[in-house]
């Protein structure tokens, strides 16, 4: 079957026109090669025998608010459940795609190969290539189809969301239908409506001072306590450093509601020890006033996460050697001198990434606004948005997918998101070692 091809190259165009007309055709025809050739085959023919579901289904996410009043209840389609199955036909398409570039690339491959040996590679040959040059990607299939079925797909079914009118209370399944925007989520969130757009404003510039004092001061209240026990040489400093440790081993809910509690406006624990006190003379708003409130949570929030960076700063400081430190002395200088010029330069060195990456978290700490404030107090937009005084932008999104059902808004803030904090984890990541592929 076929003709011997060229040894010289001439034929790479024949191979591959011949590989692209149909999946494994190269392969079968020109390079004897039928198992390889008839498995691209095989998966060619599967494909082609969905296709007519495949186009149904696309059809249907293309029409996801088509009316189905003609339809019998029982039989009706759910908008999202067809904007679902049109996402996971397209995830397929993707794959298909991808095999089919594996096969013509295989298929040149082994001309190439046979250019080079002068003859054609017997099935054993190719199975041995499998185990080969191609096991990485052979061995990588599984987790990537995983990935792409249970991270990609999810993904991309969140970001379509924002472009259609999936909310409470016209547009939620199976009562409502949803249908396609466009741009509008968009538009109305950032300038087209007034109260969202404020919203969120007030919430995203929030969000960005509360990233940046949350992890300025658990950056630096950490540091100062490992200098502290550093330099002091207490024999009891082990004991310290287990009661400092508490707050950051002691479950994150935990510790947010016991501070709920101790900062009661009304009844709470620490009003009333001020008061019997008489440091005060009324009840302060700790949770109650917006300021006071933004103000509690990184306080608060110092006190939980100080320790990390407290243990960690600790360590990187046990790697400085103690010539310099001698050296430094040695040449007069007081140890805040010391500490400003060889201890801060060293351990921020090497602690950047990691305060980079502290500070993504930071913009996404669900844990500590939600569960000492919820959010409180709400301001003048609050019952339209749902955005309280000190909600953060993933607290935001959580109460209006879990309380509100607008999912729309819910989908462009968390593109938000990700477009400000995607640049954060790329650079950290781009400038790691193993990244780089330097020594660890």
């Amino acid at each position: 079957m076929g003709t011997s091809l060229a040894t010289d190259g001439s034929d790479k165009k024949k191979v591959m026109l011949t590989s692209i007309l149909f999946m494994g055709l190269g392969h079968i025809v020109h390079l004897k090669q039928w198992v390889k050739g008839i498995f691209f085959a095989l998966i060619e023919v599967i494909f082609l025998c969905f296709v007519p579901h495949f186009v149904t289904k696309l059809d249907d996410m293309i029409h996801i608010g088509k009316d189905q009043s003609m339809i019998p209840a029982a039989e009706r389609q759910m908008s999202t459940f067809m904007l679902i199955d049109g996402i996971i036909v397209l995830a397929f398409i993707a794959i298909f795609i991808v095999v089919y570039v594996l096969s013509v690339k295989s298929a040149l491959a082994d001309y190439r190969d046979y250019c080079i040996l002068g003859k054609y590679a017997d099935n054993r040959d190719a199975t041995k290539g499998i185990l080969g040059k191609a096991f990485p990607i052979v061995g990588l299939a599984p987790a990537l189809i995983l990935i792409v079925f249970f991270v990609i797909v999810p993904l991309v079914f969140s970001i379509t969301a924002g472009f259609t009118n999936w909310s409470n209370p016209d547009h939620i399944p199976p009562g409502g239908s949803v249908n396609w925007v466009g741009l509008e989520n968009y538009i109305g969130m950032f300038g087209g409506e007034a109260e969202w757009s404020s919203a969120f404003l007030r919430v995203a510039g929030w969000t960005l001072i509360w990233g940046f004092c949350a992890t300025f001061t658990n950056y630096f209240g950490g540091m100062i306590m490992a200098v502290i026990f550093n330099q002091t040489k207490l024999k009891i400093a082990p004991v310290f450093r287990a009661i400092f440790i508490l707050p950051y081993a002691i479950p994150n809910i935990l510790s947010m509601m016991v501070w709920k509690n101790l900062l009661n406006g009304s009844s709470g624990t620490v009003n009333k020890t001020l008061e019997a006190m008489g440091l005060i003379d009324h009840a302060i708003p700790w949770l109650s006033d917006v300021n006071y409130a933004r103000m509690t949570c990184v306080l608060v929030n110092l006190w939980a996460g100080f320790p990390y960076f407290m243990m960690l700063i600790a360590g990187q400081m046990t790697a400085i050697s103690t010539d310099i430190f001698e050296a430094a002395a040695i040449d007069g200088a007081n140890k805040f001198q010391i500490f400003k010029s060889i201890t801060l330069p060293m351990v921020l060195y090497q602690t950047v990434p990691l305060i980079i990456m502290s500070f993504t978290h930071n913009v996404n700490n669900f844990g500590v606004i939600y569960f000492l404030t919820g959010g409180a107090p709400n301001v003048a937009s609050s019952t339209t948005t749902k955005a309280g005084g000190t909600d953060i932008v993933v607290t935001w999104i959580y109460k209006l997918t879990m309380d509100d059902m607008n999912y729309k808004n819910a989908s462009v803030l968390a593109m938000f998101v990700f477009v400000v904090l995607a640049p954060f984890a790329i650079f950290n990541f781009m400038n790691t070692k193993s990244f780089k592929e330097g020594e660890l």
